[in-house]
């Protein structure tokens, strides 16, 4: 394995903590204004950005390449990193829609799957790769 591929995505793995563990700390909190809302999401949208990235430094390392979020997480789930690539592809989806619309139903309807659905996703990768440091 390449030193500076798995130095790397062990770099970005520190990184997504970081947005992991806030988007973890406040998803439960409550979101019942706007702002509370906003932040949740935006916590989300930064965790899955992170997350994405993370694996496609992961797959370098393991000599395998991808260039769009949508390949990385279908290689992700052929090598068994993630379990639910649909679920996975779901959230691309709706981090695409929050980034670039604000509608008041999608933000509650965004709480809720980020809570019920991507929340528990992130969880398995963090716990996935963070027992391979």
């Amino acid at each position: 394995m390449d030193e500076y591929k798995d130095r790397r995505w062990r770099q970005r793995f520190a990184n997504f903590e970081r947005s992991y563990q806030l988007l973890r700390q406040y998803k439960d909190k409550g979101a019942d204004s706007e702002l509370e809302r906003a932040g949740v999401i935006q916590f989300f949208e930064m965790s899955f950005e992170l997350a994405w990235k993370l694996m496609k430094d992961y797959l370098e390392s393991q000599q395998l390449y991808v260039n769009s979020p949508r390949e990385a997480i279908k290689q992700s789930f052929q090598i068994g990193l993630i379990d639910n690539g649909h679920v996975w592809i779901d959230a691309l989806s709706d981090r695409n829609r929050t980034v670039h619309t604000y509608d008041e139903n999608l933000a509650k309807q965004m709480i809720k799957d980020i809570e019920e659905k991507y929340f528990p996703e992130l969880d398995r990768l963090y716990k996935r790769l963070l027992e391979e440091l």
